[in-house]
Protein backbone atom coordinates (compact mmCIF):
# COMPACT_ATOMS: atom_id res chain seq x y z
CA UNK A 1 0.00 0.00 0.00
CA UNK A 2 1.27 2.93 -0.99
CA UNK A 3 2.14 6.19 1.81
CA UNK A 4 -0.95 8.36 -0.02
CA UNK A 5 -3.69 5.28 0.55
CA UNK A 6 -7.03 6.42 1.81
CA UNK A 7 -5.73 9.90 0.99
CA UNK A 8 -8.03 11.45 -1.99
CA UNK A 9 -6.74 14.36 -4.18
CA UNK A 10 -9.43 17.37 -4.03
CA UNK A 11 -11.34 17.29 -7.49
CA UNK A 12 -11.61 21.12 -6.99
CA UNK A 13 -10.79 23.85 -4.98
CA UNK A 14 -10.01 27.67 -5.21
CA UNK A 15 -8.11 29.36 -7.71
CA UNK A 16 -5.51 30.09 -5.72
CA UNK A 17 -5.37 26.34 -4.42
CA UNK A 18 -5.53 25.08 -8.02
CA UNK A 19 -2.53 27.43 -9.06
CA UNK A 20 -0.81 26.79 -6.03
CA UNK A 21 -1.31 22.72 -7.30
CA UNK A 22 0.32 23.39 -10.41
CA UNK A 23 3.00 25.29 -9.01
CA UNK A 24 4.56 23.06 -6.71
CA UNK A 25 3.51 19.96 -8.87
CA UNK A 26 6.21 21.39 -11.67
CA UNK A 27 8.95 22.59 -8.64
CA UNK A 28 8.46 19.02 -7.22
CA UNK A 29 9.53 17.62 -10.86
CA UNK A 30 13.55 16.87 -11.07
CA UNK A 31 13.64 17.88 -14.45
CA UNK A 32 11.69 21.39 -14.34
CA UNK A 33 14.10 21.92 -11.43
CA UNK A 34 17.33 21.63 -13.49
CA UNK A 35 15.67 23.27 -16.37
CA UNK A 36 14.49 26.46 -14.09
CA UNK A 37 18.10 26.07 -12.67
CA UNK A 38 19.28 27.17 -16.28
CA UNK A 39 17.29 29.16 -17.62
CA UNK A 40 18.03 33.19 -17.13
CA UNK A 41 14.65 34.45 -16.02
CA UNK A 42 14.18 31.70 -13.67
CA UNK A 43 17.64 31.13 -12.11
CA UNK A 44 17.10 33.85 -9.53
CA UNK A 45 13.90 31.99 -8.08
CA UNK A 46 15.28 28.85 -8.08
CA UNK A 47 19.14 29.32 -6.22
CA UNK A 48 16.22 31.55 -4.06
CA UNK A 49 14.15 28.43 -3.21
CA UNK A 50 17.38 26.32 -3.15
CA UNK A 51 19.20 28.49 -0.72
CA UNK A 52 16.14 28.72 1.84
CA UNK A 53 15.72 24.92 1.65
CA UNK A 54 19.46 24.32 2.67
CA UNK A 55 19.12 27.12 5.17
CA UNK A 56 16.14 24.69 6.67
CA UNK A 57 18.17 21.71 7.01
CA UNK A 58 21.47 23.69 8.14
CA UNK A 59 19.17 25.99 10.87
CA UNK A 60 20.36 23.68 14.15
CA UNK A 61 24.35 24.47 12.40
CA UNK A 62 23.52 28.07 12.54
CA UNK A 63 22.31 28.46 16.14
CA UNK A 64 25.07 26.30 17.86
CA UNK A 65 27.64 29.08 15.67
CA UNK A 66 25.45 31.30 17.81
CA UNK A 67 25.71 29.58 21.11
CA UNK A 68 29.50 29.25 20.95
CA UNK A 69 29.94 33.45 20.43
CA UNK A 70 27.50 33.73 23.01
CA UNK A 71 28.97 31.11 25.72
CA UNK A 72 32.85 32.94 24.24
CA UNK A 73 30.76 36.22 25.28
CA UNK A 74 32.82 37.09 21.61
CA UNK A 75 30.50 40.16 20.99
CA UNK A 76 31.52 41.95 24.36
CA UNK A 77 34.92 42.04 23.15
CA UNK A 78 34.33 42.64 19.64
CA UNK A 79 32.79 45.59 21.12
CA UNK A 80 35.78 46.50 22.76
CA UNK A 81 37.29 47.00 18.91
CA UNK A 82 38.48 45.05 16.16
CA UNK A 83 40.99 41.97 17.18
CA UNK A 84 43.13 39.94 15.61
CA UNK A 85 42.21 36.33 15.27
CA UNK A 86 45.18 34.82 17.49
CA UNK A 87 44.40 37.26 20.16
CA UNK A 88 41.01 36.08 19.77
CA UNK A 89 42.30 32.33 20.38
CA UNK A 90 44.58 33.29 22.59
CA UNK A 91 42.45 35.03 25.01
CA UNK A 92 39.12 32.60 24.28
CA UNK A 93 41.15 29.73 24.97
CA UNK A 94 40.57 28.33 21.57
CA UNK A 95 43.10 26.51 18.98
CA UNK A 96 44.06 29.11 16.60
CA UNK A 97 42.14 27.05 13.67
CA UNK A 98 39.38 26.46 15.95
CA UNK A 99 38.64 30.11 16.26
CA UNK A 100 39.33 31.05 12.79
CA UNK A 101 36.84 28.36 12.03
CA UNK A 102 34.39 30.13 14.16
CA UNK A 103 35.24 33.25 12.69
CA UNK A 104 34.27 32.35 9.75
CA UNK A 105 31.48 30.64 10.30
CA UNK A 106 29.77 33.44 12.29
CA UNK A 107 31.02 35.83 9.67
CA UNK A 108 28.67 34.12 7.18
CA UNK A 109 25.80 34.36 9.19
CA UNK A 110 26.38 38.29 9.71
CA UNK A 111 27.42 37.77 13.16
CA UNK A 112 30.94 39.13 12.55
CA UNK A 113 32.82 40.66 10.07
CA UNK A 114 36.22 40.65 8.83
CA UNK A 115 37.76 44.37 7.96
CA UNK A 116 40.26 44.48 5.00
CA UNK A 117 43.34 45.22 7.48
CA UNK A 118 42.58 41.49 8.27
CA UNK A 119 41.04 42.42 12.09
CA UNK A 120 37.43 41.20 13.15
CA UNK A 121 34.65 43.56 14.01
CA UNK A 122 31.25 43.21 14.82
CA UNK A 123 28.74 42.25 11.76
CA UNK A 124 25.14 43.69 12.07
CA UNK A 125 23.57 40.95 13.64
CA UNK A 126 26.32 41.00 16.54
CA UNK A 127 25.79 44.05 16.81
CA UNK A 128 22.07 43.78 17.71
CA UNK A 129 23.05 41.48 20.38
CA UNK A 130 24.86 43.97 22.02
CA UNK A 131 22.39 45.45 24.83
CA UNK A 132 20.54 42.81 24.49
CA UNK A 133 20.62 40.21 27.21
CA UNK A 134 17.33 38.63 26.72
CA UNK A 135 18.48 37.60 23.54
CA UNK A 136 21.53 36.07 24.28
CA UNK A 137 19.53 34.17 27.73
CA UNK A 138 17.06 32.44 25.34
CA UNK A 139 19.94 31.00 22.76
CA UNK A 140 21.50 29.58 26.13
CA UNK A 141 18.19 28.06 27.35
CA UNK A 142 17.24 26.91 23.97
CA UNK A 143 19.95 23.90 24.90
CA UNK A 144 16.86 22.12 26.82
CA UNK A 145 14.67 22.65 23.54
CA UNK A 146 17.41 21.33 21.27
CA UNK A 147 17.58 17.95 23.76
CA UNK A 148 13.71 17.58 23.78
CA UNK A 149 13.92 18.06 19.56
CA UNK A 150 16.59 15.13 19.37
CA UNK A 151 13.88 13.02 17.84
CA UNK A 152 10.89 15.35 16.78
CA UNK A 153 8.69 12.50 15.89
CA UNK A 154 8.98 10.73 19.53
CA UNK A 155 7.99 14.10 20.67
CA UNK A 156 4.90 14.34 18.41
CA UNK A 157 3.53 11.08 19.79
CA UNK A 158 4.01 10.82 23.48
CA UNK A 159 1.67 12.54 26.05
CA UNK A 160 2.98 16.13 26.24
CA UNK A 161 5.26 16.52 29.44
CA UNK A 162 8.25 14.56 31.35
CA UNK A 163 10.49 16.52 28.71
CA UNK A 164 13.51 18.60 29.74
CA UNK A 165 11.73 21.65 29.20
CA UNK A 166 8.65 20.63 30.94
CA UNK A 167 11.15 20.35 34.69
CA UNK A 168 12.16 24.12 33.73
CA UNK A 169 8.79 25.51 33.38
CA UNK A 170 8.30 24.24 36.73
CA UNK A 171 4.35 25.28 36.46
CA UNK A 172 3.88 23.39 33.27
CA UNK A 173 3.87 20.07 35.26
CA UNK A 174 2.45 20.85 38.50
CA UNK A 175 -1.28 20.10 39.33
CA UNK A 176 -1.38 22.91 42.11
CA UNK A 177 1.46 25.45 41.56
CA UNK A 178 0.81 27.67 43.89
CA UNK A 179 3.22 26.48 46.89
CA UNK A 180 6.31 25.80 44.32
CA UNK A 181 9.65 27.44 46.22
CA UNK A 182 12.27 29.65 45.17
CA UNK A 183 14.21 26.93 43.92
CA UNK A 184 12.10 25.60 41.57
CA UNK A 185 10.97 29.24 39.92
CA UNK A 186 14.28 31.17 40.26
CA UNK A 187 15.99 30.19 36.51
CA UNK A 188 12.35 30.72 34.04
CA UNK A 189 11.53 34.11 36.35
CA UNK A 190 15.06 35.51 35.81
CA UNK A 191 14.75 34.29 32.08
CA UNK A 192 11.40 35.85 31.74
CA UNK A 193 12.80 39.03 33.16
CA UNK A 194 15.87 39.22 30.80
CA UNK A 195 13.90 38.72 27.98
CA UNK A 196 10.83 41.08 28.98
CA UNK A 197 12.26 44.49 28.07
CA UNK A 198 12.24 43.44 24.40
CA UNK A 199 8.52 42.81 24.41
CA UNK A 200 7.99 45.77 26.98
CA UNK A 201 9.17 48.17 24.78
CA UNK A 202 6.68 46.68 21.96
CA UNK A 203 4.05 46.98 23.73
CA UNK A 204 4.74 50.47 25.46
CA UNK A 205 4.78 52.15 22.32
CA UNK A 206 1.84 50.76 20.87
CA UNK A 207 -0.47 51.42 23.88
CA UNK A 208 -0.68 54.63 25.81
CA UNK A 209 -0.54 53.49 29.47
CA UNK A 210 -1.15 57.06 30.58
CA UNK A 211 -4.74 56.84 29.81
CA UNK A 212 -5.04 54.20 33.07
CA UNK A 213 -5.25 54.90 36.57
CA UNK A 214 -4.16 50.93 38.00
CA UNK A 215 -2.58 48.26 35.85
CA UNK A 216 -3.15 44.73 36.96
CA UNK A 217 -0.11 42.46 35.35
CA UNK A 218 -1.50 38.99 35.75
CA UNK A 219 1.13 35.88 35.32
CA UNK A 220 3.53 39.46 35.89
CA UNK A 221 7.05 37.73 37.03
CA UNK A 222 9.24 39.23 38.80
CA UNK A 223 7.64 42.78 37.59
CA UNK A 224 10.18 43.71 34.65
CA UNK A 225 7.22 44.64 32.63
CA UNK A 226 5.31 46.53 35.25
CA UNK A 227 9.00 48.62 35.81
CA UNK A 228 8.92 49.66 32.24
CA UNK A 229 5.50 50.66 32.28
CA UNK A 230 5.74 52.51 35.33
CA UNK A 231 8.72 54.87 33.69
CA UNK A 232 6.26 55.40 31.24
CA UNK A 233 3.40 56.24 33.09
CA UNK A 234 4.30 57.71 36.82
CA UNK A 235 1.11 58.60 37.65
CA UNK A 236 0.22 54.67 37.05
CA UNK A 237 -0.82 52.88 39.85
CA UNK A 238 0.35 48.88 39.84
CA UNK A 239 -0.43 45.68 40.64
CA UNK A 240 1.07 42.40 39.51
CA UNK A 241 -0.31 39.31 40.40
CA UNK A 242 1.39 36.04 40.32
CA UNK A 243 2.78 32.61 42.22
CA UNK A 244 3.59 33.42 45.96
CA UNK A 245 6.94 32.89 45.35
CA UNK A 246 7.49 34.81 41.79
CA UNK A 247 5.41 38.04 43.93
CA UNK A 248 7.66 37.82 46.43
CA UNK A 249 11.06 38.38 44.04
CA UNK A 250 8.51 40.82 42.08
CA UNK A 251 8.30 42.85 45.63
CA UNK A 252 12.16 43.01 45.99
CA UNK A 253 11.99 44.20 42.41
CA UNK A 254 9.82 47.39 43.06
CA UNK A 255 11.74 47.75 46.35
CA UNK A 256 15.21 48.55 44.52
CA UNK A 257 13.87 50.45 42.06
CA UNK A 258 11.72 52.71 44.75
CA UNK A 259 8.33 51.92 43.45
CA UNK A 260 7.00 50.46 46.31
CA UNK A 261 4.58 53.16 47.17
CA UNK A 262 3.12 52.69 44.20
CA UNK A 263 3.61 49.05 43.07
CA UNK A 264 2.30 46.16 45.14
CA UNK A 265 3.28 42.27 44.73
CA UNK A 266 0.34 39.74 45.46
CA UNK A 267 0.56 36.10 45.98
CA UNK A 268 -1.81 33.37 44.48
CA UNK A 269 -2.84 31.00 41.30
CA UNK A 270 -4.76 32.69 38.13
CA UNK A 271 -5.71 29.31 37.09
CA UNK A 272 -7.84 29.31 40.03
CA UNK A 273 -7.94 32.09 42.53
CA UNK A 274 -10.17 35.13 42.07
CA UNK A 275 -7.90 37.66 40.69
CA UNK A 276 -7.50 41.24 43.13
CA UNK A 277 -9.78 44.35 41.92
CA UNK A 278 -9.35 47.82 41.87
CA UNK A 279 -7.65 48.21 38.10
CA UNK A 280 -9.36 49.77 35.32
CA UNK A 281 -6.72 48.03 32.89
CA UNK A 282 -5.23 43.83 33.28
CA UNK A 283 -2.50 42.73 30.99
CA UNK A 284 -1.69 39.00 30.37
CA UNK A 285 2.20 39.58 28.75
CA UNK A 286 3.06 36.40 27.52
CA UNK A 287 0.71 34.20 29.49
CA UNK A 288 -1.84 32.52 27.12
CA UNK A 289 -0.06 30.87 24.77
CA UNK A 290 1.65 28.97 27.50
CA UNK A 291 -1.43 27.62 28.97
CA UNK A 292 -4.37 25.23 27.00
CA UNK A 293 -7.66 25.98 26.43
CA UNK A 294 -9.69 25.25 29.18
CA UNK A 295 -7.10 27.08 31.66
CA UNK A 296 -7.08 30.16 29.22
CA UNK A 297 -11.16 30.37 29.20
CA UNK A 298 -11.01 30.08 32.92
CA UNK A 299 -8.61 33.26 32.89
CA UNK A 300 -10.54 35.17 30.92
CA UNK A 301 -13.67 35.08 32.63
CA UNK A 302 -11.54 35.35 35.78
CA UNK A 303 -10.11 39.04 34.40
CA UNK A 304 -13.60 40.14 33.09
CA UNK A 305 -15.18 39.19 36.64
CA UNK A 306 -12.32 41.35 37.92
CA UNK A 307 -13.02 44.67 35.83
CA UNK A 308 -14.77 47.43 36.15
CA UNK A 309 -17.37 49.07 33.40
CA UNK A 310 -15.30 50.66 31.02
CA UNK A 311 -12.15 48.68 32.10
CA UNK A 312 -9.83 46.86 29.54
CA UNK A 313 -7.86 44.00 28.88
CA UNK A 314 -4.31 44.01 27.22
CA UNK A 315 -2.91 41.25 25.83
CA UNK A 316 0.38 40.75 24.45
CA UNK A 317 2.49 37.91 22.90
CA UNK A 318 3.43 36.51 19.75
CA UNK A 319 0.60 35.25 17.68
CA UNK A 320 -0.50 32.30 14.91
CA UNK A 321 -0.67 33.33 11.02
CA UNK A 322 1.09 36.75 11.81
CA UNK A 323 2.15 37.95 8.44
CA UNK A 324 5.98 37.55 7.73
CA UNK A 325 6.19 36.16 11.29
CA UNK A 326 5.20 32.64 10.51
CA UNK A 327 7.95 31.24 11.63
CA UNK A 328 7.96 32.15 14.94
CA UNK A 329 3.89 31.79 15.66
CA UNK A 330 3.83 28.55 14.21
CA UNK A 331 6.65 26.39 13.96
CA UNK A 332 9.26 27.86 17.05
CA UNK A 333 6.21 28.29 19.51
CA UNK A 334 4.08 25.43 18.17
CA UNK A 335 7.36 23.10 19.00
CA UNK A 336 8.42 25.31 21.97
CA UNK A 337 4.75 24.91 23.87
CA UNK A 338 4.29 20.93 22.91
CA UNK A 339 7.93 20.08 24.33
CA UNK A 340 7.22 22.32 27.32
CA UNK A 341 4.25 20.29 28.33
CA UNK A 342 1.14 22.72 27.77
CA UNK A 343 -0.43 26.02 25.58
CA UNK A 344 -0.07 26.38 22.20
CA UNK A 345 0.24 29.30 19.86
CA UNK A 346 -3.53 30.84 19.14
CA UNK A 347 -4.97 33.75 15.93
CA UNK A 348 -5.94 36.64 16.59
CA UNK A 349 -9.56 35.62 15.45
CA UNK A 350 -9.05 32.41 18.13
CA UNK A 351 -8.29 34.79 20.79
CA UNK A 352 -10.94 36.91 20.14
CA UNK A 353 -13.69 34.59 20.19
CA UNK A 354 -12.08 33.63 23.87
CA UNK A 355 -12.96 36.93 24.68
CA UNK A 356 -16.13 36.73 23.36
CA UNK A 357 -17.34 34.11 25.29
CA UNK A 358 -15.96 35.98 28.52
CA UNK A 359 -18.13 38.25 28.26
CA UNK A 360 -16.10 40.84 26.44
CA UNK A 361 -17.72 43.49 24.47
CA UNK A 362 -15.10 44.90 21.96
CA UNK A 363 -11.67 43.26 20.98
CA UNK A 364 -9.44 44.71 18.40
CA UNK A 365 -5.57 44.57 17.46
CA UNK A 366 -3.13 47.25 18.15
CA UNK A 367 0.13 47.30 15.44
CA UNK A 368 3.24 47.01 16.74
CA UNK A 369 6.60 47.51 15.55
CA UNK A 370 7.91 44.22 15.38
CA UNK A 371 4.98 41.78 15.48
CA UNK A 372 7.56 38.84 15.51
CA UNK A 373 8.21 39.65 18.96
CA UNK A 374 4.72 40.49 20.36
CA UNK A 375 1.63 41.49 18.64
CA UNK A 376 -1.46 43.71 21.28
CA UNK A 377 -5.09 42.66 21.02
CA UNK A 378 -7.40 45.05 23.77
CA UNK A 379 -10.62 44.01 24.94
CA UNK A 380 -13.43 46.06 26.70
CA UNK A 381 -16.13 45.60 29.19
CA UNK A 382 -18.94 47.71 28.26
CA UNK A 383 -19.67 50.75 30.64
CA UNK A 384 -22.41 51.32 33.01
Amino acid sequence: MSASAGIEAPVSGSLRDRFRDWREGLTASPAFRRWAARFPLTRPMARRRARQLFDICAGFVYSQVLLACVRLRLFEILEEGPAEDAALAQRLDLPPDGMLRLLRAAAALDLVARRDDGRWMLGPLGAAMIGNPGIAAMVEHHALLYADLADPVALLRRPRGGNALSGYWAYAGAAAPAPLGPEQIGDYTALMAASQPMVAEEVIAAHDFRRHRCLLDVGGGSGAFLAAVAASAPELRLMLFDLPAVAEQARARFARLRLEQRATAIGGDFTTDALPLGADLISLVRVLHDHDDDVVRSLLRRVRAALPPGGRLLIAEPMSGTRGAEPAGDAYFGFYLLAMGRGRPRTAAELQGMLAEAGFTRSSMIPTNTPLLARVLVADVASA
